[in-house]
């Protein structure tokens, strides 16, 4: 018996965004790689490329995640 079945058909209200087709879907169409989601509304969905932007930006300017500089200044 599998723990985990695979859902073929997705629930109502949940919104995806796929990077493949580059679209909006309510419930899972495609593969989890070509797809950002859950989101609860589909203006959410319509927006998760601005939000991994923002997210990327964040995670880019954070200095917490770079110490590369930290490196650089050990190396000389």
């Amino acid at each position: 018996m599998a723990l985990f079945k695979k859902r073929t058909v997705g629930k109502p209200g949940e919104w995806y965004y796929c990077l493949e087709h580059q679209k909006v879907e309510e419930g899972p169409e495609c593969p989890n790689k070509d797809r950002f989601g859950p989101y609860a509304t589909r203006t959410e969905a319509e927006h998760a490329m601005d939000t991994a932007r923002e997210r990327n930006l964040e995670w880019e300017s954070d200095p917490k995640w770079h110490d590369a500089k930290a490196r650089n200044d050990d190396e000389t």
